[in-house]
């Protein structure tokens, strides 16, 4: 993926050793509220990670990486995997990505940062003509109550397809598949606490599980998400093509 370029932001592949602890420090200080430290795992070596820095000063403001796969039969490899049961996915046949460790700078809220970064996916998944995109949303902390709409919404509106159905695989999780069949969302409460990136993926055509995995290592609450690429509105595309140059 070339570098990408606009009159604030910059977004590129990380080279380098420190182009990898940058973002782990980030990631350490988003997740973990650790200015210090470094959050990272044996996933880190095998993810292309792209950087949205801001072109006057260089300063670091949005991470994340990718994980290319050739198709389904490498599901098991992803990071999302050790969460969730993906044995459906296993048939797909086109080349797959996974998003992982997505975090915007504590602070950051211009919405280029956002439009951004998804330039840069837009540009890594056409040159590598993936067919799926998946990963973990998050929710910050591990609190259901603030989320129930967001949670019910999700279950009425966003659930995966029969066929790629991600089954339940880690100890602590909220089932809100089951738990809020009954509870109706209020559609503004439900978008005012839904993830700047799982919004994005749900205006794409993208679809969840019906449980969400309470990770209290990162205090988050996360949902498997995932959109093919055919799937995604024509207009949607265009929008977002445009964005990649």
């Amino acid at each position: 993926m070339p570098e990408l370029r606009e009159h604030r932001y910059t977004a590129r592949i990380g080279r380098t050793s420190e182009d990898c602890h940058a973002a782990q420090r980030l990631r350490a200080l988003t997740f973990l509220g650790d200015a210090r430290g470094l959050d990272q795992d044996a996933f880190d070596d095998i993810c292309t990670h792209i950087l949205i820095e801001e072109t006057r000063t260089g300063d670091l403001v949005c991470c994340f990486r990718m994980l290319l796969l050739t198709g389904g039969a490498e599901i098991a490899q992803s990071y999302s995997a050790q969460f969730y049961e993906l044995s459906a996915l296993a048939v797909f046949e086109g080349k797959m990505a996974e998003l992982g460790r997505f975090c915007i700078a504590p602070g950051r809220l211009d919405p280029d940062i956002l439009r951004m970064a998804w330039a840069a996916m837009t540009r890594f998944v056409d040159d590598n003509r993936v067919e799926m995109l998946f990963g973990c949303s998050s929710f910050h902390g591990t609190e259901t109550e603030t989320y129930v709409d967001a949670f019910a919404m999700l279950r009425e509106r966003h659930l995966a397809p029969q066929h790629w159905w991600p089954r339940v695989k880690a100890p602590s999780v909220f089932r809100f598949g089951q738990s809020l069949r009954w509870h109706k969302p209020d559609l503004k409460l439900a978008m005012r606490h839904m993830p700047p990136l799982l919004r994005t993926y749900l205006m794409m055509g993208g679809w969840v599980s019906d449980h969400a995995v309470i990770d209290r290592s990162l205090n988050t609450l996360h949902v498997f998400t995932g959109v093919e690429i055919r799937a995604i509105p024509a207009t949607r595309k265009r929008l977002l093509r445009a964005l990649a140059g």
